[in-house]
C-alpha cells in the first residue's frame, strides 16, 4: 500500500514572481466547500487532502531556501522536510527525498497544481501490477512545452485509457506524442538509481523525466493513465491560476 508522498516545493516561482517573492506558491489559493461555505485554501491544502483521503499518511515536503512561510504554516503537520539548496531541478528535488522514501513505493507531486481526480486509479493501478512508475496523462495542444511520452496502448483501467510507456522526453523538437506527463507521479525506489546515473550539461537542471527515460532506458515497466474528465489545476502562472480559480469558483458555486 502506498502511504508515502513527496511535494516538491523548492523552485523559485518566477513566472509569478511579484506574488511568489513574498508568498511560496504552495500558499497560493483556490475555491473550495467547507461547512457549507464557499472557502479559500492554499493549494497544499488540496494536494494532501487528495491524497490523504486515498491513504497517503506520510509527508516531505521538499524546500528551498525561501520555503520558512511554507514550513511554518505546515510545522504542527508532523511532515518531513527536506532541503534543495540550490534550484537544480525537478529530478534532483526528488532525489532530496530518497531517504524519507527508504525502500517504499511513493508519490511525487509538485507544489504548483492539483487534479480534479485521477489519484485513486494511478494507486490502484500501481498497487495491482506493481510496475516501477505511473503516470498520470494528459493530452496537450502545444507538446513542445511539456515532458511528453512515446506510448503503446494497454487497453482501459477503471474508465481510463491505459498506456505502456516506451519512451519519455523533456520539451521535444519533435514530439512522439500530444500526451503530455501531468506533475503527478508514483514511483518505486529504483527511480532514485535512474535519476543519479543522469548526467545533465554544466547550467542545465536535471529533470525528472531525465530519469524517467533511465528508468525506461535500463528495463524499467512504466505505464501512464489517461485523465479524461479530471483537470489538472495549475497555479504556476497569471494565465493559469486565473483559470484555475475561474473553474474551482464556478464549479463550486454549482454545489
Amino acid at each position: 500500500m502506498i502511504r508515502k508522498a513527496v511535494i516538491t516545493a523548492a523552485g523559485k516561482g518566477s513566472r509569478m514572481k511579484y506574488i511568489t517573492s513574498v508568498l511560496p506558491k504552495a500558499l497560493l489559493p483556490l475555491f473550495r466547500h467547507e461547512d457549507d461555505k464557499l472557502v479559500m485554501r492554499p493549494i497544499i491544502d488540496l494536494i494532501t487532502d487528495s491524497l490523504g483521503e486515498i491513504g497517503v499518511s506520510k509527508f516531505c515536503l521538499v524546500v528551498g531556501k525561501h520555503g520558512k512561510l511554507l514550513m511554518d504554516y505546515m510545522f504542527e503537520r508532523n511532515i518531513t522536510i527536506v532541503f534543495q539548496d540550490e534550484p537544480k531541478g525537478f529530478g534532483d528535488a526528488v532525489l532530496r527525498a530518497e531517504d524519507f522514501a527508504s525502500n517504499e513505493p511513493f508519490f511525487v507531486h509538485a507544489d504548483d497544481g492539483v487534479l480534479t481526480g485521477g489519484y485513486r486509479e494511478a494507486k490502484s493501478l500501481f498497487e495491482e501490477i506493481n510496475p516501477d512508475a505511473v503516470l498520470l496523462l494528459r493530452e496537450v495542444k502545444n507538446p513542445k512545452r511539456y515532458g511528453i511520452v512515446e506510448i503503446k496502448d494497454n487497453g482501459t483501467y477503471m474508465n481510463h485509457k491505459a498506456y505502456k510507456i516506451i519512451n519519455a522526453e523533456e520539451k521535444p523538437e519533435n514530439p512522439a506524442s500530444n500526451i503530455a506527463i501531468s506533475a503527478v507521479y508514483i514511483f518505486s525506489p529504483k527511480i532514485f538509481n535512474a535519476i543519479k546515473k543522469v548526467s545533465v550539461a554544466q547550467g542545465k537542471e536535471l529533470e525528472l523525466t531525465y530519469g524517467i527515460k533511465e528508468l525506461l532506458k535500463n528495463g524499467g515497466e512504466v505505464y501512464g493513465i489517461l485523465l479524461d474528465n479530471e483537470k489538472w489545476l495549475n497555479v504556476g502562472d497569471p494565465e493559469n491560476y486565473y483559470n484555475a480559480l475561474k473553474f474551482t469558483y464556478s464549479d463550486l458555486k454549482k454545489c
